[in-house]
């Protein structure tokens, strides 16, 4: 009777389980999808403003596979913090690339939708 309760109790607990990993990748997909369709809608806006911050964020993946060999991927997210004229700050993901060509303390005309980034064209010199 103990054996088959536990069986019992060990497929609930799989399902359970399963169910959990599929919604949490259908929460995440809709609110990817949801900001982008944001993005989509807002307007894309040009407007002058001096880098204030960068910063990374790394994560690490360790996957463990067949006859003990075990697997790393790392991957980097880039954001550039951007100050306006006012004193409002934004955050947004850049690109490697761009990342590498940023520096605090630049001024110029920041381009953006929404949460995305669109350019950066660097002035030279004068205030905002």
């Amino acid at each position: 009777m103990v054996y088959g309760f536990g069986f019992v109790l060990f497929r609930i607990m799989f399902i359970l389980a399963f169910v959990l990993v599929i919604g949490m990748f259908l929460v995440f997909a809709v609110k990817g999808i949801a900001q982008w369709n944001q993005n989509n809608h807002s307007p894309r806006l040009t407007v002058p403003a001096v880098i204030v911050a960068k910063r990374t964020n790394v994560t690490r993946h360790h996957h463990g596979g067949a006859g003990g060999h075990h697997h790393h991927h790392t991957s980097t997210s880039y954001y550039v913090t951007f100050q306006f004229g006012g004193g409002d700050r934004l955050e947004l993901l850049v690109s490697g690339s761009e990342y590498g060509m940023l520096v605090e303390g630049d001024q110029g005309d920041l381009s953006f939708q929404g949460t995305r980034y669109l350019g950066f064209e660097r002035k030279q010199g004068g205030c905002l």
